[in-house]
């Protein structure tokens, strides 16, 4: 797999302009900020870089890397409403690449889940997609398996193309979801990429946990802060992209705040492939000598060699956590 292929240059870097336009829109001098300790282990933490405006700190103790001073929830609502950014994110991203992001990344990750639901779960429970936007993971999962499956997504528009797809939809932001809306019966939760955008990510996890009956599993994936790519472009690297992504955590560090909010941890796993390729497509970005000399150096077996080590060994910045209340 390539980036380029699930993210065109061309179109990834659009999305990355009007970002940075709106975050001056909406997140300006009026927008009331909170200063907030780490997400994970609540130590006060110290300032890393800032980007685009946002300030963005570091735990000395447990590595997480996050936004504080962060604008409130507000903000963000309203950002997430009206922006261009999010509009264009939602329309002319996603069908630009639906397609190719099915094939390489929404079948192999149903099929991940499949998987997992059968090793630590009942795979007759109903599987509910938090933020399922235009609900292709959804598709993919029912080829898999009989159980039924539902889309939570609070945009309308996204809402409906799930309707006309056939799919179940709860159409709410899951903060504020009642829990009289689900059944007694076993149930699995997933969600892709969402936990970095958590405005408050132990908020999230505490509504989701009472959702959720013992032994429900809660599958989901977000970016890790010792990602090889990003500790290498730290400040430079796209995918540190206020105000999109706020929270960094890292397999020890969201171990340690699932065990807080009342989940048990079963797997954490980085099994990124795009590391090595996000450093060579963004090496005029690169200040360490090491990554310099290596993405001319090396040749393709060596990335390759090396990519797999970094997945194996715990330092991709793509991490997938199963966990079980």
């Amino acid at each position: 797999m390539k980036e380029e292929e699930i993210r065109p240059k061309k179109i990834f870097d659009e999305y990355l302009r009007l970002t940075e336009l709106d975050a001056q829109i909406y997140f300006g001098l009026d927008v009331r900020m909170e200063e907030i300790p780490c997400p994970s282990c609540l130590r006060v933490a110290s300032e890393a870089f800032v980007k685009q405006g946002f300030s963005y700190k570091e735990c000395p103790a447990c590595h997480t890397l996050f936004v504080s001073p962060r604008p409130e929830s507000s903000a963000f609502s309203k950002y997430y409403q009206e922006s261009a950014s999010a509009n264009y994110w939602a329309t002319t991203f996603y069908k630009e690449t639906a397609e190719a992001r099915r094939e390489m990344l929404w079948v192999p990750k149903a099929l991940m889940v499949f998987e997992y639901v059968q090793k630590y779960g009942d795979v007759n429970a109903k599987l509910f997609d938090i933020g399922g936007g235009y609900g292709i993971f959804a598709e993919e999962y029912q080829k898999l398996s009989n159980a039924d499956v539902f889309v939570i997504e609070p945009g309308p528009a996204l809402a409906e193309v799930c309707r006309q797809k056939g799919l179940g939809v709860v159409e709410n932001f899951l903060e504020e979801i009642d829990s009289n809306v689900f059944d007694q019966n076993a149930k699995t939760f997933v969600s892709f990429e969402l936990f970095e955008h958590l405005h408050d990510p132990e908020f999230f996890l505490a509504c989701l946990n009472k959702l959720m009956k013992k032994d429900d599993l809660f599958i989901f994936t977000t970016l890790s802060s010792i990602g090889i790519d990003i500790r290498v472009l730290w400040d430079k690297s796209k995918s540190v992209s206020p105000p999109h992504h706020l929270n960094f955590l890292n397999p020890k560090s969201v171990a340690a705040l699932l065990k807080r909010v009342g989940f048990t941890p079963l797997e954490i796993s980085t099994p990124g492939k795009l590391d090595i390729d996000i450093i060579q497509n963004s090496k005029e970005d690169i200040e360490d000598n090491f990554w310099k000399a290596f993405v001319d150096y090396a040749d393709a077996d060596q990335k390759r060699n090396l990519q797999q080590a970094i997945s194996d060994s715990g330092f991709s910045s793509h991490m997938v956590i199963v966990c079980k209340k």
